[in-house]
């Protein structure tokens, strides 16, 4: 069976994604007016404005350019696996780092995960 694709327009997978996250920002933007109308709010001090351009610049975009690099030169199968690893290693930290106690539910979505991963593993080599 075939997959279908998606078309090609040229650029590289960064710029798409830079696109997307362009047209996500001027769809919800008028929302966000309408809904939050940040011009009652007072203004915030240079700390909170310093805290969101560094999880903005630091930690988002420099997630999503690895993201996206992985995805050129990986493939979209090999990164589907690393994103089935996001949530197990998300929860192995807060255990480790943050001392929280994982519970039944926690080992049966490793279980799960695991499942997809191989899964996908096995699809691609038959």
């Amino acid at each position: 069976m075939r997959w279908p694709t998606v078309p090609q327009h040229g650029g590289s997978a960064l710029a798409g994604g830079v696109r997307a996250g362009g047209a996500a920002t001027a769809l919800l933007l008028p929302l966000w007016l309408l809904v939050d109308r940040p011009w009652r709010l007072p203004a915030p001090g240079a700390g909170p404005l310093l805290t969101v351009l560094g999880i903005a610049d630091l930690s988002t975009g420099l997630a999503y350019a690895l993201y996206f690099r992985l995805l050129a030169s990986v493939g979209a199968v090999n990164l589907l696996l690393v994103t089935f690893l996001i949530p197990v290693s998300a929860a192995a930290l807060g255990a480790l780092v943050l001392g929280e106690r994982l519970e039944l539910q926690h080992f049966s979505g490793f279980a799960l995960v695991s499942q997809g991963l191989w899964a996908v593993v096995r699809r691609g080599r038959g």
